[in-house]
């Protein structure tokens, strides 16, 4: 049995990964902390975990094989450092090791790096596009809820060559997404009957999109990023739009089956990918660890758009920490993560 470690379980990653984990078959969940609440039973901070029998520690105690956290950034790189290199596998769910750059990470975060010689150790957790790197890592940085289902929708696309360098990515997101903390933006008043842009000059999380795709291309993207605040709990929607390469199909009319075709052939042995028939949404998605994808063609235009949704605190949080989690300990990958979508 796998004895598993979440730093910051009071936020609402940490207890999605409470969650998940509690039903994992190879996990036990050894240890929990959040300062805020040290000493005090999980269920009695969340009544939804009262079966989770543990308390929540100021730290992380010795022994855990694993370790999550769920911390903000710098702060998790400074309480996973010294865990790595204990030998303690680590998935880390903040932005510390998702960026390979550290003066682009100090440009975007407005912090110097705590452990900048760790990054080229570190691999990005989007086991799509890395599941060979995760299998064999020792840290892995998750994604982003945003790239997330961002770069999943481009990924064939750009890898076969068939749209332009210029992209756009419509962004909208639920309000869990921006974490448990109290904010006069995501106050109830404030959110509800209510949709707003955000971040117009640029997101934090636009260069983890642009160095993946970066990585599937010789041609370095440019990526227009706009995120919106939409008055729901949990679910991130991308609807994602470049022009197709002239020469890329024989007319606008045929590139539709084929773009269907290829991402189906691209994502055909991906057990949390689901290319859909029809465009994808939210709550088709709400508990569970799948990305669904939806790509069509506007033959007007000769424009390629995907339509991408997902679960941001599951599939772009603490779902694929564990489907990280699962690869870096040789075990099933979808062990623990089967659940279908909570509806309505």
């Amino acid at each position: 049995m796998i004895r598993a470690g979440i730093i910051n379980v009071t936020g609402y990653a940490g207890a999605e990964l409470a969650r998940i984990l509690h039903r994992h078959p190879e996990a036990d969940i050894a240890c929990v902390t959040g300062r805020s609440a040290a000493g005090r039973r999980l269920g009695e901070v969340f009544p939804h975990l009262s079966d989770v029998d543990v308390v929540i520690e100021e730290e992380l105690s010795n022994g855990v094989d694993v370790a999550f956290s769920a911390l903000p950034h710098k702060a998790s790189a400074e309480k996973l450092i010294p865990l790595v290199e204990a030998g303690v596998r680590s998935v880390d769910l903040s932005a510390d090791f998702r960026l390979r750059d550290p003066a682009e990470f100090r440009e975007w975060y407005g912090v110097e790096h705590p452990g900048p010689e760790r990054l080229e150790d570190a691999v990005y957790g989007l086991p799509e596009l890395h599941r060979g790197q995760v299998a064999g890592a020792r840290l892995v940085g998750n994604p982003g809820c945003y790239p997330t289902g961002a770069i999943l929708a481009l990924a064939p696309a750009v890898k076969e060559g068939i749209i332009t360098p210029d992209i756009i990515i419509d962004g909208k997101s639920g309000v869990s997404g921006a974490g448990r903390g109290l904010s006069m933006n995501t106050h109830f008043s404030e959110v509800n009957e209510n949709f707003k842009a955000y971040s117009l000059q640029g997101h934090r999380h636009l260069p983890e999109i642009t160095q993946e795709l970066g990585l599937l291309s010789s041609a370095a993207p440019r990526v227009t990023f706009l995120t919106h605040l939409a008055p729901m709990t949990r679910g991130i929607l991308n609807s994602c739009y470049a022009p197709l390469k002239e020469d890329a199909f024989p007319s606008m009319r045929q590139a539709q089956n084929a773009i269907t075709e290829m991402y189906r052939e691209f994502y055909r042995d991906e057990p949390f990918v689901k290319v859909t028939a029809a465009p994808p949404q939210t709550k088709e998605t709400w508990g569970n660890n799948l990305c669904l994808i939806h790509p069509v063609v506007d033959v007007r235009t000769g424009r390629l758009m995907v339509i991408s949704c997902l679960d941001n605190l599951v599939k772009g949080a603490a779902g694929q920490a564990v489907q990280n989690m699962n690869l870096m300990m040789g075990l099933p990958e979808t062990l623990g993560l089967e659940s279908l979508a909570v509806y309505p």
